[in-house]
């Protein structure tokens, strides 16, 4: 593994043409501390990722497989969602009170502006799934 991959096991869940459903259990660091029965810090949750293979039918339904992604896919995804937008923000927050000498009505349109955002990164879907795609290994395979 190299140290620019990002690594979850999972299990198959469901195959349907070439995609497979996987659910992998996210951890937070806290989870495999060995007081996390004391803490209420402790986290983890379920979730379902949707990968595209060309060979679904190497796999079956129930297999221990393992994800892999890029580190810079994380990096990327942080930024999307929350770098741009706060900059977006500050920088409209800076201009709309500067232009209208109202700080309260500034900081309305500053978070209006996320609003256009939001919804072309919605919009964009599609575009960042293709980004944004794990790759699927059987468990033997990363040993």
């Amino acid at each position: 593994m190299a140290n620019n991959e990002i690594t979850h096991s999972g299990i198959v869940e469901n195959i349907e043409g070439s995609h497979l459903s996987v659910r992998i259990i996210q951890t937070s660091a806290c989870s495999a501390c060995s007081v996390k029965g004391y803490c209420s810090s402790a986290d983890s949750k379920e979730k379902i990722i949707d990968i595209t293979d060309a060979h679904p039918s190497a796999y079956q339904v129930g297999e221990s497989v393992t994800i892999v992604g890029r580190t810079s896919m994380g990096l990327r995804a942080v930024a999307l969602a929350f770098v741009f937008p706060f900059v977006l923000l500050i920088t409209c927050l800076f201009l709309f009170t500067a232009w209208t000498g109202s700080e309260p009505l500034a900081a309305l349109v500053a978070l209006a502006i996320l609003i256009p955002y939001y919804m072309v990164l919605w919009l964009c879907r599609a575009r960042l799934k293709q980004t944004f795609s794990f790759t699927i290994k059987p468990i033997t395979e990363t040993l």
